[in-house]
C-alpha cells in the first residue's frame, strides 16, 4: 500500500473551524486527521501539504517512521503550527493501519484498560450546566475569569468566581466534578487569590493558572501549598516541551492536545512520560469530531487517564460523521469500528466553508485601554 495524495478540508463549525486531512492510498483505503488550530487555520492547512511532500509514495502503515521523516527532515522542527500539521497526519495514518488490519485503533495501542471514556464538557451559568446534566454529563469545567466580561477588573475576579461555585454547588450538590480554567490569563499573586476562593467548592482542578511560557511563574503557584490539584498543557507541544513542567513536577495533571502536540503517536509517549512522575492525563479537546474521535481512543489505552474534554458544537459535531460517536450518561463508548472510527461528510463540509471568527473574545484593561491576554 502507497501513499497517492493528502487533501485538506476546513470546514467551519460554530465557535470554531475545523481543520481536517485526508491521506488516500493506492488500495482505496483512506484516512481522517484534524490539526485544527483556532484563528491559524490556513497556516495549518498549508503546512499539511507541505508535509505531505514527504511521505507521498510511502507505505502509510509504517507510522512511526514517517512520523519520524515528517519531524526531522524539515529541520525546522516543533511549534504549534507544524505540530498541528504533523497531528492531522499522524492521526489519518493510524486510521488508514487500523482499517488495513481490520482493528481499532486502540487495539493497535496494547488495547483498552478502561470499558468507556470519561467526559467532560463547559458551563458558565446555571441554565448552561442544568441542561448538559441532563444530557448526563456529570463534570463540568468553568471559567476562572467573569465569563461575560473580558474586562473584568482583577480585583474582582476572586469573589466573583467563589460566588459562581458557590451558587453551582446549591444547584447540583456535591456529586458534581467541577473543574476550573483560568486560560493563562493571570499573574501569580492573582492565581493564587483565585485558587484560595475556589478551594472551599471541592475543585477537581485549576487549569492553567498562569501564562504556559514560565515555569518559573507556574512554580510560585505551586510552592503556596495550595488545596486544589494544578493542570496546564493545552500550549505544551511534543515531549521536549513536557521535559521541565513534569522533571520539577508543577502539576498534577496535564493536557496535551492531539492536534497540536504531535498526534496519537506523541500524545501517547508524553502519557507515558507522565505517569512515571505519577500525574495524570486530560486531554486538551475543544475541537472537532476527528481529533475526538483520536483521543478516545488515545484515551481507552493509556493507563493513567483522568477525564477527555468535548465540545458539543451541535448539530455539525455528529452531522459531518457518517456514524457519530457514541456518548451515553457522561462517557464515550469505544468504537469497534477498524481505524478512528469516524468517516466523514464531504458534502456537507463543502457547504460549511472557513468562516473568520473570533473564538475568544478580544480582552482589554477596563482602566487604560491596553491589550491583556484573551
Amino acid at each position: 500500500m502507497k501513499i497517492t495524495g493528502v487533501d485538506v478540508h476546513v470546514m467551519h463549525g460554530v465557535r470554531r473551524n475545523w481543520v481536517f486531512a485526508k491521506v488516500s492510498t493506492d488500495e482505496g483505503i483512506h484516512g481522517w486527521g484534524e490539526g485544527s488550530l483556532e484563528r491559524h487555520e490556513h497556516a495549518v492547512a498549508a503546512a499539511i501539504l507541505h508535509l505531505a511532500e514527504r511521505i507521498e509514495g510511502h507505505d502509510p502503515t509504517r507510522v512511526e517512521f514517517l512520523w519520524q521523516v515528517m519531524h526531522r527532515h524539515g529541520f525546522w522542527r516543533g511549534g504549534v503550527v507544524i505540530g498541528s500539521a504533523l497531528s492531522a497526519l499522524d492521526q489519518a495514518l493510524w486510521d488508514i493501519t487500523g482499517k488495513a488490519y481490520g482493528l481499532p485503533v486502540y487495539k493497535l495501542l496494547g488495547g483498552a484498560v478502561r470499558d468507556r471514556v470519561r467526559a467532560y464538557t463547559h458551563a458558565n451559568d446555571i441554565p448552561t450546566a442544568a441542561a448538559l446534566i441532563s444530557q448526563g454529563f456529570h463534570a463540568l469545567k468553568t471559567s476562572g475569569w467573569i465569563a461575560a466580561d473580558s474586562d473584568a477588573r482583577e480585583e474582582e475576579l476572586p469573589s466573583a468566581l467563589a460566588d459562581k461555585l458557590a451558587a453551582f454547588r446549591r444547584e447540583f450538590g456535591p456529586g458534581l466534578r467541577i473543574m476550573i480554567d483560568n486560560h493563562g490569563r493571570a499573574r501569580p499573586a492573582l492565581a493564587i487569590k483565585q485558587i484560595r476562593a475556589a478551594a472551599p467548592y471541592d475543585i477537581a482542578f485549576f487549569e492553567e493558572p498562569v501564562p504556559p511560557d514560565n515555569l518559573d511563574a507556574l512554580a510560585v503557584v505551586r510552592n503556596a501549598n495550595l488545596p486544589v490539584e494544578l493542570a496546564t498543557g493545552e500550549r505544551v507541544y511534543f515531549r521536549t516541551g513536557y521535559r521541565g513542567l513534569l522533571a520539577r513536577h508543577l502539576v498534577d495533571v496535564i493536557q496535551p492536545d492531539v492536534c497540536h502536540s504531535g498526534g496519537i503517536s506523541e500524545v501517547r509517549r508524553i502519557a507515558a512520560m507522565a505517569e512515571t512522575e505519577h500525574v495524570l492525563v486530560a486531554p486538551h479537546n475543544p475541537y472537532g469530531p476527528v481529533a475526538t474521535a483520536a483521543n478516545v481512543h488515545l484515551c481507552a489505552a493509556i493507563p493513567n487517564f483522568a477525564i477527555l474534554e468535548t465540545a458539543r458544537d451541535l448539530p455539525w459535531h455528529d452531522d459531518v460523521q457518517q456514524r457519530p460517536l457514541c456518548i451515553e450518561e457522561g462517557y464515550f463508548q469505544l468504537p469497534d469500528e477498524p481505524g478512528l472510527g469516524v468517516d466523514l461528510d464531504e458534502h456537507l463540509i463543502a457547504e460549511r466553508p472557513y468562516q473568520p471568527t473570533a473564538v475568544i473574545p478580544a480582552s482589554w484593561d477596563p482602566d487604560d485601554g491596553a491589550p491583556r491576554d484573551v
